[in-house]
C-alpha cells in the first residue's frame, strides 16, 4: 500500500521512497557517518559503515561454529565428552537444542563485537581484534577436531 501526501494547495503526491537492493548498495557505498561526528571526538564509536574485514570475520566465525557443532556431534558419537558445561547441558536437551543454542550464542556475540568494533577494551585493545582472535581460535579448534576424527580408533 502506497502512502500519499497532501500538499497545502490540495495536490496529492504519492510517496516515492522505496526500499530495494539499490538502496542497500547505495547506503553501503555512500553511508554518511564513517568518521567523526564532532571535532572533539578522537574516534567514532558507532558508525553506519563497518570494514569489509569484519564481515569476513563474522561469516567465517559462524561457519566455523557450524563446523564445530557438526564435528562435536561426530566426536560424541565416537565416545568423546563435551568439555563446555553450557553446551553439555544443552546436549541433554537433544542435538537440535545444542546446535540452535550454539548458533544463537555465537551470533549474539558476533553481533555485539561488530557493533562495538571501534571501541577499546582496557584502553588499548579494539574489540575488532577480538573477532580476529576468535576466528583464529575457531580455525585451530576445527583443525584439532578434524585430526581427532581422522585418527584411527
Amino acid at each position: 500500500m502506497e502512502s500519499v501526501e497532501t500538499l497545502s494547495d490540495g495536490r496529492v503526491l504519492p510517496d516515492r521512497r522505496r526500499f530495494t537492493w539499490r538502496t542497500v548498495v547505495f547506503g553501503y557505498l555512500r553511508s554518511r557517518r564513517r568518521g567523526h561526528r564532532r571535532h572533539d571526538e578522537r574516534e567514532p564509536v558507532f558508525s553506519d559503515w563497518h570494514h569489509p574485514w569484519l564481515f569476513f570475520l563474522a561469516i567465517g566465525i559462524m561457519l566455523f561454529s557450524s563446523l564445530d557443532a557438526f564435528l562435536t556431534l561426530r566426536l560424541l558419537d565416537r565416545g568423546a565428552i563435551e568439555v563446555n558445561p553450557v553446551m553439555a547441558a544443552m546436549l541433554g536437551h537433544g542435538h537440535v537444542a545444542f546446535a540452535a543454542s550454539k548458533m544463537l550464542l555465537t551470533a549474539l556475540g558476533i553481533f555485539m563485537l561488530v557493533f562495538l568494533s571501534r571501541t577499546r577494551v582496557f584502553r588499548f585493545l579494539r574489540t575488532g581484534v577480538i573477532l580476529t582472535c576468535v576466528f583464529s581460535l575457531y580455525a585451530c579448534l576445527a583443525c584439532y577436531q578434524f585430526l581427532l576424527l581422522i585418527e584411527p580408533r
